[in-house]
Formats: C-alpha cells, structure tokens, sequence
C-alpha cells in the first residue's frame, strides 16, 4: 500500500525534464533579448530609482514576452510538427499537454502584467497587454495568410524599449517613440535575413514570410535594403531631440552603415551566407545602439546640455 503511495507521488513530481520544456516554452534568450532592449530603455530614462525596479522590470517584461512566445507555440504545435528547427519543441513532441502549457502561458503572463502595472506603473502594465495581445491575437494567426504579418509583428516587437522609458518616467513621450521606432525599423531586416535562410522550412507550414512573393528575390532583397538603409536617418533622432550626445550618434551611425553594408551585398548576391551576415549583423548592431545610447545618457548627456 505504502509502495503505491510513493508511486502515485512520484509521478505527480514535476521532473527536471518537464522544467527543461516548460523553459522552452518562454524561448529564454529571445526573451532576454527583449527584456534587455527595455532595461536600457529604463537607464535612459532616469537615475533616480530604488534598486529593486531593474530587477522588477527585468521579471515583469521577461514573463510577458515568455508568455506571449509560449501562447504562440500552443497555436502553432501542429505547424511547428512540419519545421526542422521547430519539429522538436515540447509541444509537437506532446511533452506537455495543451492544458499543462495553456495554464503556464496565462500564470506567466498574468504575473508579469501584475509586475509591471504595480511595481512599475499602470502605463507599463498597458503596454505590457498590448504587447502580449497584439503578438499572440493578431500577429501568429495572420503569419499564414499575408508576408504583411511581419509588418504587423515589429509593433509588439518594438514595444519593450517604449515600455521600460514608461516605466522610469510614467509616459511614453516622443523619447519613448524614438526608442520604439528604432527598434520597429530594425525588426524588417532582422526578421527578413532569418526568413530568407529559413525560406525553405518556413514554406513546409506554409509561412511566406519573405516581403516579396516570389520569395528570395530581388524585390525582397531590395526591402530588406531600404528598411536597413533607414535606419541610418532615424539614428539622428535621439541627438535632434537631445537624448544622447553627438559621440553617441557617431556609434549608431557607424553600426548603421555597417549593417547597410551587410544588407548591400546580400542585395547583390541574394546568397543565404550572406542573409546569414547581415542576420549576425542585425544582432550586433542593436544591442550596440542601446548600449551606447544609454552609457551617453548616463555618463556624458547631463554634461553637454548644462548651460
């Protein structure tokens, strides 16, 4: 009887392999990768704050955009069964019920919008909601009727640095709409490289989610340059409304006409290998304008304004 007893327990253990796939479901570096853009965002935004608010807005974004990638993997588990670099995900693989993954998906979710309206302010809760709908209601079931999904996906993807200048500064302000359209304009390049060295997968579940329809194009090469090359205009924003210094847009510029270079020669080749550069290119140039946005804002900004 007792032996039973034990059994009937273990198997209701939550075992470190159930941890492993329930971690998959929130996809942690992309997740990181968001909440990093909103951290830097928030630094920008004020000095004066009491210690634990990175910390609770590192948590807060990070279960709202882990949630938002989890709900996307339960609407997707049948397409996802289709793709090479998905086909192994816990929710394919049925490691996890539909109901085991519905239930972590809201807690995470709800908790973290908690997080950020209470601790934060109710600005960022919002954000937080629209980020979350708008990603899971909106952007993942238009991803198999229109390439437009991509379109409609940088705005969610563009919210988390508006998000964290909201939360240091209870608005959103045109500081927080630069911050988000630089990362709404960068997303275009960055997404397309991915799906131009993903195209053929992405096409087993029926995702066409190159700009062009006839796929890995000129037309769709010619896109992904004029959005990379707009990134380079936009980089002036920041100095022309007094956020950062001039030695701060020299830097966005530089990673500008970098990551241009990069979208140049895959307009030329229409080669994967060199989508597979300007993906990598993507990844340097953002984190290096953000960082260097925000070391100016903190370090050199308040020196150059003073009278």
């Amino acid at each position: 009887m007792s032996q039973n007893i034990a059994e009937t327990v273990q198997t209701k253990e939550i075992s470190p392999s159930k941890v492993k796939d329930f971690t998959q479901l929130l996809k942690l570096r992309l997740s990181w990768l968001v909440v990093f853009s909103a951290l830097t965002a928030f630094f920008m935004g004020t000095t004066d704050f009491e210690w634990y608010q990175p910390l609770l807005l590192t948590l807060g974004g990070f279960l709202v955009t882990g949630s938002s990638n989890a709900f996307n993997q339960i609407i997707e588990k049948d397409l996802d069964k289709l793709m090479s670099r998905t086909e192994n995900r816990p929710m394919p693989q049925q490691r996890l019920t539909h109901t085991e993954a519905l239930i972590f998906s809201g807690i995470t979710g709800a908790v973290g919008i908690f997080i950020l309206w209470y601790f934060m302010n109710p600005l960022s809760g919002w954000l937080g909601i629209a980020a979350l709908v708008s990603y899971v209601a909106v952007y993942t079931p238009l991803k198999r009727i229109t390439p437009f999904a991509v379109f409609v996906g940088a705005f969610p993807g563009a919210i988390p640095p508006m998000l964290g200048w909201a939360a240091a500064t209870g608005e959103i302000g045109i500081q927080g709409l630069i911050l988000f359209s630089i990362q709404f304009i960068w997303q275009f390049p960055h997404f397309w490289s991915l799906a131009w060295v993903l195209d053929e997968d992405y096409k087993k579940a029926g995702f066409r989610m190159l700009p062009a329809a006839d796929g890995r194009s000129k037309t769709s090469a010619l896109q992904i340059l004029i959005y990379t090359a707009g990134l380079v205009p936009i980089g002036l924003l920041p100095l022309m409304f007094r956020m950062v210094t001039p030695a701060s847009v020299i830097l966005i510029t530089i990673a500008g006409i970098y990551f241009l270079v990069k979208a140049v020669k895959l307009h030329n080749s229409l080669e994967i290998k060199d989508a597979r550069k300007l993906m990598f290119a993507s990844f340097i140039y953002l984190p290096v304008v953000q960082i260097g946005m925000m070391f100016d804002n903190l370090y050199l900004l308040n020196l150059w304004t003073q009278p």
